[in-house]
């Protein structure tokens, strides 16, 4: 049955791609979005579809809507957009995420908050399940990001056991696809961007700190099933778990790119997490949860998309 949804931070990258989804899908959709990070360029060819609408709103105000479900997808993900204004990315992630439940708990509408592995820190388990707890830094750069992302889901988990809001919590390891933003700072459009220009990709570190890269339309399609499943809050881990190291996402794109850039490296930000793979046995038993794009497949994907824009 279609429902009445709403995404916030739908105008982002994966939120787009979450919009797009569930519009085809025969639902109505609202999507709001300050535009810090968002692009309207991203949902340009959903505007026309009478069951789409676009609002342009900041969370951090509250607003009413009727609704069954909410996406909540609001807040800049790469540590360029939340270190360039902190107080603003922690108020979306306390205030704004409360503003939403508040909402839900007012019209009795299912929420699903993107959480992220960011909650993990600088993890001293490997691979990271949902029970660790994490290795955060109150104090640092990172927490406006890492902390209140960790406030949020306690303010989910707090209005669940309170009031009986209907929660979903995920935990989003490192996407990346079509609709990135080319200077958001995060390596696989920094080096895709990097390489299409003929610059010099920069690795900062060794280039030996892992990461674990899912394509957009496999992290979309676990977002859905959970926001769906019955009899399971979370919070649980979506991404891939294929894991490696930053050096070798960096030839693969000289490669793929057919580029003359060399590598050179820089020194390692504070708070950067060396290793970060999720463990998916819960998304695998809870949801049926599986990636079918691999990290090649959907490298190329994403310069296609990069080539026509740097």
């Amino acid at each position: 049955m279609a429902k009445r949804i709403l995404i916030t931070g739908g105008a982002g990258f994966i939120g787009s791609h979450l919009a797009e989804n569930l519009l085809n899908a025969g639902n109505q959709i609202i999507v709001l979005d300050n535009f810090h990070t968002g692009r309207k360029e991203n949902l340009t060819h959903l505007l026309s579809h009478p069951n789409f609408e676009l609002i342009r709103h900041d969370i951090t105000d509250s607003i009413k809507l009727e609704v069954d479900q909410i996406y909540n997808m609001a807040c800049p993900a790469s540590p360029v957009h939340y270190q360039s204004n902190p107080i603003k990315t922690i108020k979306t992630n306390v205030l704004g995420t409360m503003n939403m439940l508040g909402l839900a708990k007012r019209v009795k509408a299912r929420i699903l908050q993107a959480s992220t592995s960011e909650v993990y820190g600088n993890p001293l388990e490997h691979p990271q399940n949902e029970s660790y707890w994490g290795n955060v830094n109150t104090i640092g750069i990172r927490s406006c990001y890492d902390e209140g992302k960790r406030v949020a889901e306690t303010l989910c988990f707090d209005y669940h056991r309170q009031h009986g809001v209907d929660i979903r919590v995920i935990r989003i390891f490192n996407t990346y696809g079509p609709r990135m933003i080319p200077d958001d700072g995060r390596v696989v459009s920094n080096f895709i961007v990097q390489a299409l220009r003929g610059e010099d990709i920069t690795i900062y570190g060794d280039g030996s700190q892992t990461r674990s890269f899912c394509y957009v339309d496999d992290l979309v399609k676990g977002i859905i099933n959970m926001m769906n499943v019955e009899n399971f809050v979370g919070p649980v881990n979506l991404g891939n778990d294929g894991e490696f190291t930053v050096k070798e996402l960096a030839e693969l794109i000289i490669k793929e790119t057919g580029s003359k850039s060399k590598i050179i490296y820089l020194p390692l930000p504070q708070d950067d997490p060396a290793r970060r793979k999720p463990n998916l046995s819960l998304a695998k038993e809870k949801l049926n949860y599986s990636t079918t794009v691999p990290l090649l497949e959907g490298v190329k994907k994403t310069i296609e998309y990069f080539s026509k824009r740097v």
